[in-house]
């Protein structure tokens, strides 16, 4: 009876130990925090804006899906980007994720009032083709999907580009 209860403590003690190693070796996944949408006035009219930014993403080649000028929006279809640049998917463990991201934003444009106009853009972001550390056996291949935050470089740039088409 003695070597029963021994033996029993042994298994549950190499599976204890064995939990505690598997345990040991994952690398848990921290996502981003995802921030608010990106908005900005212009002191333009809604019009104006509306014709610089058709011009600015025709000039870009930005891939859109939906344009409603009477209810000012537009929409995009994914748009790869190196995740980092645009996009933040969080990391495994200390490791930072890494690879290709699929962004698509929805753009909303209204008047403040007869002179100024509000951009907001929302963006949504999302990765299947990701890796992490080459020393956690990470490498960049396609895994389970990912959702992902916008770093804001992104809003931010095209921002700019809107009010450089604006004009001085």
């Amino acid at each position: 009876m003695g070597s029963t209860i021994t033996r029993g403590r042994l298994t549950r003690g190499a599976a204890i130990l064995g939990l505690l190693l598997l345990t040991g070796c994952g690398h848990p996944y921290v996502s981003p925090i995802l921030p608010g949408p990106y908005r900005e006035t212009f002191d333009a009219p809604t019009n104006t804006v509306w014709q610089a930014m058709i011009r600015v993403f025709a000039r870009e080649n930005f891939p859109l899906k939906a344009i409603a000028r009477d209810s000012g929006v537009l929409a995009s279809d994914d748009l790869p980007t190196m995740i980092g640049l645009y996009a933040d998917c969080g990391s495994f463990g200390g490791s930072r994720v890494e690879g290709q991201a699929l962004v698509n934003f929805t753009i909303f444009v209204h008047a403040v009032d007869s002179s100024h106009t509000q951009v907001q853009i929302n963006t949504k972001m999302r990765t299947e083709l990701y890796g992490w550390s080459a020393v956690f056996g990470g490498g960049v291949k396609p895994r389970t999907p990912l959702s992902c935050s916008t770093t804001g470089r992104w809003e931010a740039n095209l921002m700019d580009a809107i009010r450089a088409a604006l004009g001085p």
